[in-house]
């Protein structure tokens, strides 16, 4: 399976679980002059920026290693963007990362979220 299909299957993992835990998927695979990120989620008090990462069962590395300073500062620069554009005053920002490992089958094995992974770079 390519990386590419591979993203979107844990994209797809991730969202769902979001769901599951009783959060509000608010929008995905947004982009804008700042950078991208995978999924925008809230619950009663948060609005998370959710970066996924998706490795299959031969991988080595953890997932969330490969989010790099520079893809935290395009995050946060897209965060503080979207946020000025739309009102979510009541809800505190937050930056996640969702790990998500895939089985032989591209089942999912396990799924590490990681909550406050990393403070706004600005």
């Amino acid at each position: 399976m390519d990386e590419k299909l591979t993203g979107l299957l844990g994209e797809t993992y991730a969202a769902r679980y979001l769901r599951e835990e009783g959060c509000q998927i608010i929008a995905s695979n947004v982009s804008n002059r700042f950078g991208e990120v995978d999924l925008i989620a809230r619950d009663d008090e948060y609005i998370f920026f959710v970066e996924v990462k998706t490795r299959g069962p031969n991988a080595i590395a953890s997932p969330g290693e490969s989010v790099t300073r520079s893809k935290q500062r395009r995050i946060c620069g897209l965060a503080a963007s979207f946020l000025q554009n739309r009102k979510y005053d009541e809800l505190q920002p937050r930056f996640d990362v969702i790990e998500v490992y895939l089985g032989p089958k591209k089942e999912v094995r396990k799924i590490n979220h990681i909550k406050n992974a990393f403070e706004s770079v600005y």
